[in-house]
């Protein structure tokens, strides 16, 4: 009796401990929205002009013949939320769509799913406390224009913060290979004409989708300076951009630790930089004020300064990593005095691909002394290693990895931007002149805002027979992602100087148990240029496997 009663006890306290822990849970993920002073914007209607062209009031939206969306908008935080979102609802409906479903490819099984989603909830409890009330009623204003379809994930305003720290979360936490980012700037000495010029590649996958449909916005706030940035729907942070001012601001991870708990978004950070520094001080002051939860390098060029630099970021720390010889390069480490000899710094040195492209893009610049910008397009699509090797196409070893969501140039000096079309940085880029698209009383005309004069032509790889056959082998990559029969003469013929192509084939061949062959396929990827110390002991295991299976066969 008394064992039953000991036993009783047990389950109601369990029972109640559960229950203690929902009632924390559902408190924990509910946000309020902010509660903005004057509502009126959200009586606002759109006009459509023409085919994918609308406009409200002086703001508009437009899909140049590029292939991009360019987009102006104007005024306080939640006009600029809510007009954004009503111009491109379609375009913030679907973007949302297209991260659901690489979520969905990715974990598969909807109980993951739901606990992700309340994992997420619990650790950004905290997360509308490290937004400013400018950042928090502009996100709630473009989070009017969300799909209710999505709202068994939580709230729009509630999701729409929370995209906003996805790229912190999965950086953080997994530190998942979906940012390999590179960037580089010369002025002075190492720039035709002097002029002070910085490109980046923002290597962000998740899923083609998610690419298809880029933002070159136009922003001209209330408060602070007129800048533009690269975005997609529903999405107010900087990654890449510039102002009025000629300040460029590019982001960079790096190597983090397993946070505790949200902060500020990194992207969130680099928006308060552009929109409100016009040069370095000013953006090293916003930087150092902010606390972050992830690691990561922030590129700032500034014309009035006639430089570049790079703010390196920790949770903890904030500090500067200065050029020498009027050129600077950052990849995903860190090179300042401070943070280049830590512990985390020193693990992500030796076992990424980070160094690896650092010292390509030294080395292509080396061989270009005066940039311009069609030299940096040029080094931001070169493919090969390191003394012009061919490491296969898709290496995260090489400067461009055929996964580029966007590649932007900046001439800070003359304010001029360009923007790479699709596939990835492969299509032309597209100019734009920062001075006459926010020069005053300009009335909107549906018609082409680029330069056209400054057009940087396509990649002639995009032509090449060798492009047809990596898109052969990046289908049959994504068929082994999803666990489907992959057609192995053919991935073998499509890309056979890369090392996954020959892991993929190994992975197959031990799913029908032909360890033989499968060790066989591991032991070639070996022999090739693999990017990472991790993924090289992922080989390694793999052989041991094998050796393992065939030893027991005998």
């Amino acid at each position: 009796m008394k064992n039953k009663k000991r036993i009783y006890r047990v389950l109601i306290g369990l029972l109640l401990c559960i229950c203690a822990l929902i009632i924390y849970v559902a408190i924990a993920i509910h946000v309020n929205p902010p509660k903005p002073k004057s509502v009126a914007c959200l009586n606002l209607v759109r006009t459509q002009i023409d085919t994918n062209c609308y406009k409200i009031g002086n703001n508009w939206i437009r899909k140049s013949n590029s292939g991009l969306w360019e987009m102006y908008v104007e005024g306080s935080p939640f006009e600029i939320g809510v007009i954004s979102g009503k111009l491109s609802k379609e375009l913030v409906q679907k973007q949302e769509a297209a991260f659901a479903d690489q979520i969905n490819n990715l974990i598969p099984s909807k109980f993951y799913r739901h606990f992700l989603k309340y994992f997420i909830g619990v650790f950004n409890r905290n997360l509308e406390h490290n937004l400013t009330e400018e950042e928090k009623l502009e996100i709630y204003g473009v989070s009017l224009a969300a799909s209710p379809q999505f709202n068994y994930i939580g709230s729009p305003y509630q999701r729409m913060m929370n995209y906003h720290a996805a790229h912190d979360i999965g950086h953080a936490l997994q530190n998942l290979a979906l940012v390999g980012c590179s960037s580089f700037s010369t002025w002075n000495s190492k720039s035709k004409d002097s002029i002070l010029l910085t490109g980046r590649n923002f290597d962000f996958y998740v899923g083609d989708k998610f690419a298809e449909d880029k933002i070159v916005m136009f922003c001209n706030p209330a408060k602070g300076y007129k800048f533009m940035y690269i975005t997609w729907g529903g999405f107010t942070g900087v990654v890449s951009g510039m102002n009025i001012n000629g300040l460029s601001v590019t982001l960079n991870a790096s190597k983090s630790n397993i946070p505790t708990g949200s902060a500020t978004p990194v992207s969130l950070i680099g928006r308060e930089i552009l929109q409100y520094a016009k040069n370095i001080d000013e953006a090293f002051e916003i930087a150092k004020k902010r606390k972050s939860f992830v690691s990561e390098s922030f590129m700032i060029s500034s014309a009035l300064d006639n430089k570049t630099i790079i703010i390196e970021k920790t949770p903890q720390i904030t500090t500067l990593a200065e050029p020498i010889n009027d050129v600077i390069i950052c990849t995903n480490h860190y090179q300042s005095k401070i943070l280049k000899n830590t512990s985390i710094n020193k693990e992500q040195m030796e076992q990424s691909a980070s160094v690896y492209r650092f010292e390509r893009i030294k080395e292509l610049l080396d061989k270009s002394p005066l940039n311009s910008p069609q030299i940096t397009a040029n080094i931001l699509r070169n493919q090969l290693g390191k003394n012009d090797s061919f490491i296969g196409y898709g290496n995260e070893k090489a400067i461009n990895q055929l996964i580029c969501h966007h590649s932007i140039i900046f001439d800070c000096k003359h304010k001029i931007v360009w923007v790479s079309t699709n596939p990835f940085q492969l299509g032309q880029y597209i100019s734009y002149d920062l001075k006459q698209i926010f020069k005053n009383n300009v009335t909107f005309k549906n018609e082409e805002i680029k330069l056209s004069t400054q057009t940087i032509l396509p990649d002639n790889f995009l032509l090449s027979e060798d492009y047809k056959s990596f898109l052969i082998f990046r289908n049959q990559k994504q068929l082994a992602l999803l666990g489907k029969e992959i057609n192995i003469k053919s991935i073998l013929l499509s890309n056979p100087a890369y090392y996954d192509t020959y892991v993929i084939v190994g992975n197959e061949f031990m799913k029908k148990k032909e360890f033989k062959k499968a060790k066989q396929y591991f032991e070639i990827a070996l022999t090739k240029e693999i990017a990472t110390e991790i993924e090289t002991d992922y080989i390694k295991a793999k052989i041991i496997v094998c050796e393992k299976e065939l030893a027991n066969e005998q």
